[in-house]
C-alpha cells in the first residue's frame, strides 16, 4: 500500500475526481498516484491533495511525471496555478514541487496555510501551501 490515509477517502477520490487523479501501475502493481481536484469556484486552480510512491520506484522522477501528466489533462487545459500543501521538513516534496515549477519554467510561491496548532495532538507540523504559476 502506498499511504495509510483511508480507503474511503481513495474511494470517494476514484468516483468524483477520476479526472484529476493518476495512478501509475508496473506488472499489474499500482507504484504511484496523484490525487487532485479543483477547489469549488476556483476554476483556475488545481489542488493536489497527494504524490505518492512506491518506495521501489523513487528516484525515477515517476511523482514529476505523474504530475506533469495530470497537468497535460484535458481538464486542466484552464488552469492557471497548482497549489498544495506541504510540511516544512518534507524536503522531498519541497523539492519534487520546485523541480516542477522549474521544468514548466514558472514560479513556486510559499505561503502560511494551516498552522500545527490546527491539528489534533501535539506532533503535527504546519501545512504550507505552494501556489505554482501562472501555468502557460
Amino acid at each position: 500500500m502506498l499511504d495509510l490515509n483511508s480507503a474511503y477517502s481513495y474511494l470517494l477520490l476514484t468516483k468524483y475526481y477520476c479526472d484529476t487523479c493518476v495512478v501509475a501501475e508496473a506488472d499489474g502493481k499500482i507504484v504511484g498516484f496523484v490525487s487532485a481536484f479543483q477547489p469549488p469556484r476556483q476554476a483556475e486552480v488545481i489542488f493536489v491533495w497527494q504524490v505518492a510512491v512506491d518506495e521501489e520506484f523513487r528516484r525515477r522522477r515517476l511523482g514529476l511525471n505523474m504530475l506533469k501528466h495530470l497537468l497535460a489533462r484535458e481538464i486542466c487545459s484552464n488552469c492557471r496555478y497548482l497549489e498544495l500543501t506541504v510540511n516544512p521538513s518534507n524536503h522531498a516534496a519541497f523539492n519534487l514541487y520546485y523541480q516542477l515549477a522549474h521544468d514548466l519554467k514558472t514560479s513556486c510561491v510559499e505561503e502560511e496555510c494551516f498552522p500545527s496548532r490546527l491539528f489534533p495532538g501535539e506532533k503535527h507540523e504546519e501545512e504550507v501551501m505552494l501556489r505554482i504559476g501562472p501555468l502557460i
